[in-house]
């Protein structure tokens, strides 16, 4: 058995002493191994085992278990039978290779990954034959640079063999003249990052497909290139695309770290800060080792408790087999339990299920607590309308979808709340496969007016959303994905190809700060004229202030469940003009596919660092999770924590979801007002829900001025001293300075 098939099996254990309440999840588990689904089911390659016993010199179902055997992630098996049939079945004149070749290709480079980059032993050692010695794994240690690109030198493979062989393979096509059009430009970009894997470029590349170091270079970012912590902080979970939030779940004033995964053997992952640069694993002791499963995960206080709870979504892209229920988990961390608790059922949140990976808490009625949006993967064959839970007050919710007009009925990839006109009352976004939507609030009854304000686009396939202010005007602009099948068109990009479409899209709000907008609201796309001009295939993504200078700057997870599909994850800094791809620069340009992201200042020393979830969609193609720490900049900075009066107070909700804050600074060159919008940022990952603001060269903060989502409360406060952390309490006259000392990443702990 292969080592991710033993993995499974020890994922497998824990589900079986579970709670009832998460039985379902466990049994989900089988149903999805055991039967034909195309992502995990191995159904499939058991019959044709039984079938190539019976006729093992049929080269067709060789090559069929071959790239069977890929996905569920036994590389050297796959290698075996997908060889016999490349040196069966003669390659065809034909635009694109044999599917044998191809995936014999692909096999040897997810090969080369699995024994230098998933475990990538300290030794060198390890078996070539599917398994691994446990006292090996034990000592390893993954290279905190493997898969980043430019490939440096500790990132070159220590077992070359299959990486180079994959090399061999995709300039044998190059060179025969197969591929051609689009698999061309593809079997030229892995030739060259084969290569460089290998430490073989750029004498292993000849000249005609060469792909230059000029390709990788970037402007600089302040403070120079980040660091992936990952392992040496031992975060770096190995599992499948999922969430990622970065947040205080225990309320000791340290960030802690939680992940998904889509596999629906994985669980809930979970690392509690210990205030001293180290982590500690506290999945099983918080109780998250029974939540099976999940494409994404949110974070928010819905019973206004000031604990911060869970939301688990599950089923996406599986359609009726993705009929899992979500959960929805109780933060009792520091209660009588000490745990999170499951209480979908009993808040009314677990039936019916539909299959989702999209959902944004907001408080959309203004009665100081938070309701949930979920939108669910609709299409002709499957009727699956989005949900609008409203928030009862009493831990339970109620589906007010259809009445309130945002039921959708497309396939929901995102969503995010936000108030678009200004007019005191958040209104929803919800990006689809089809056309977007933006509806509008008016007083709990919502017209979707998409069209009219020209932000539909891209209607064919978008992705991960949010809104926020990236010009500092006081208004909301809107961030949506390009996910169409472009990733040719992505690869090209970095060979001189300018493709003209495809970029992620930036509305920018012609608003200003007029209340309700004059009735005249209206959006801008202005990606490309800000210089987001490259195609990305991005999924997970979310904002951040890299350098702390006040504007705000965005991070891509990209990819697609295609292994051929290796193209580096995005950053773009903004410096008030024009957006910068610093990727390469500064370190981010990771390989693996990219989903959860989540922006948090995890050392508390005012600059933001960067957690991101990575790992593809089928079994063989898990990754380890990145943990990108912040160099620092010279920058000021001020760091504010909410604490809404809640519901019960007629006030705003206890984390202040929703809210706006204005920040008016002086510097060297004059003021300047800095605004942003209080949550967690985008929709595929969660950033700290404390306000973690950049004020650039500024010497002093003139003025916060704070107004509540929900309650509409406004405060003022003024003469705030920067670099230091705030308590900002609905109604309080002044702001509550907390004393905390920072940390290093990595220290004593």
């Amino acid at each position: 058995m292969p080592a991710r098939g033993l993995a499974s099996l020890v994922l497998l254990a824990a589900p079986l002493v579970a709670a009832a309440a998460t039985d379902d999840l466990t049994e989900s588990c089988r149903r999805l191994q055991e039967g034909s689904n195309p992502y995990f089911g191995t159904r499939l390659a058991d019959e044709l085992r039984a079938e190539l016993s019976s006729n093992p010199a049929n080269p067709a179902i060789a090559a069929e278990l071959g790239s069977e055997l890929l996905r569920l992630g036994d590389t050297a098996e796959a290698i075996e039978h997908l060889a016999a049939a490349v040196r069966t079945l003669a390659p065809p004149a034909a635009e694109r290779p044999t599917i044998p070749e191809w995936n014999l290709a692909l096999a040897h480079l997810q090969r080369a990954e699995d024994l230098n980059c998933v475990h990538h032993f300290d030794t060198g050692t390890g078996s070539d034959d599917g398994t691994t010695d446990q006292a090996q794994v034990d000592r390893s240690r993954r290279s905190a640079d493997s898969c980043i690109l430019p490939v440096t030198s500790s990132a070159v493979h220590a077992r070359p063999e299959h990486a180079r062989m994959a090399g061999d393979l995709f300039l044998e096509m190059l060179e025969e003249g197969r591929p051609t059009g689009p698999w061309r430009q593809r079997a030229r970009w892995l030739l060259n990052v084969a290569r460089r894997l290998t430490g073989d470029f750029p004498e292993g590349v000849p000249a005609r497909y060469r792909i230059g170091d000029d390709t990788f270079a970037s402007p600089p970012v302040p403070g120079g290139r980040w660091r992936n912590l990952g392992p040496e902080l031992g975060v770096d979970a190995l599992d499948l695309a999922g969430g990622a939030i970065v947040d205080d779940f225990d309320n000791d004033g340290v960030l802690d770290l939680i992940t998904s995964t889509w596999d629906p053997c994985g669980p809930v992952t979970a690392f509690r800060g210990n205030g001293q640069g180290g982590f500690e694993d506290v999945a099983e002791a918080w109780g998250l080792g029974g939540q099976l499963g999940g494409l994404n995960l949110l974070h928010a206080d819905y019973n206004d408790d000031g604990r911060l709870d869970l939301l688990v979504l599950r089923g996406a892209w599986l359609l009726e087999e993705g009929r899992i229920r979500n959960s929805l988990l109780r933060n009792e961390l520091g209660g009588d339990l000490g745990q999170f608790v499951d209480v979908s059922e009993e808040a009314g949140l677990a039936e019916p299920a539909y299959p989702t990976q999209t959902a944004a808490w907001g408080d959309y009625d203004g009665d100081g607590d938070l309701d949930l949006y979920v939108g669910n993967e609709a299409s002709e064959a499957h009727r699956y309308p989005s949900q609008l839970f409203r928030n009862r007050g009493d831990g339970t919710f109620e589906d007010v979808a259809a009445t309130a007009g945002v039921s959708n009925l497309r396939y929901a990839k995102g969503v995010t709340w936000g108030d678009a006109d200004n007019d005191g009352d958040l209104d929803l976004y919800v990006s689809n496969f089809g056309a977007n939507r933006l509806y509008l609030n008016d007083g709990g009854v919502f017209l979707d007016v998409a069209v009219r304000t020209g932000v539909t686009e891209p209607e064919r396939e978008s992705f991960a959303t949010w809104f926020f202010d990236y010009d500092n005007d006081g208004d909301l602009d809107l961030y949506v994905g390009d996910y169409r099948d472009q990733a040719t068109e992505v690869v090209a990009s970095f060979m001189d190809s300018d493709p003209g479409v495809g970029q992620p899209l930036l509305y920018r709000n012609d608003c200003g700060a007029e209340p309700g907008c004059g009735g005249r609201l209206r959006m801008t796309e202005v990606s490309r004229a800000l210089g987001i001009r490259r195609p990305a295939l991005p999924m997970g993504a979310n904002y951040g202030d890299l350098d702390n200078d006040g504007w705000l700057d965005f991070y891509l997870g990209t990819g697609e469940p295609d292994l051929a599909s290796l193209m580096p994850n995005v950053m773009y800094r903004f410096d008030g003009r024009r957006f910068e791809e610093v990727t390469f620069a500064g370190g981010f340009g990771h390989l693996q596919k990219g989903h959860g992201v989540a922006f948090g200042d995890l050392d508390r020393d005012g600059d933001m660092d960067l957690f991101h979830q990575l790992g593809g969609f089928y079994p063989t193609d898990t990754f380890g999770n990145a943990l990108f720490e912040n160099p620092g900049s010279d920058n000021a900075w001020v760091t504010l924590r909410f604490a809404g009066a809640g519901s019960a107070a007629s006030g705003a909700n206890r984390f202040g979801v929703g809210s706006r804050v204005a920040l008016s600074v002086e510097g060297p060159d004059g003021k300047r007002t800095i605004h942003r919008l209080v949550g967690s940022g985008g929709s595929f990952g969660g950033n700290s829900m404390q306000l973690e603001v950049g004020l650039g060269d500024a010497v002093g903060i003139t003025e916060i001025r704070v107004t509540w989502a929900g309650s509409g409360t406004n405060q003022i406060f003024q003469d705030v001293e920067p670099r230091a952390v705030y308590r900002v309490t609905e109604g309080a006259e002044v702001l509550e300075r907390i004393d905390q000392a920072p940390f290093r990443l990595g220290g004593d702990g």
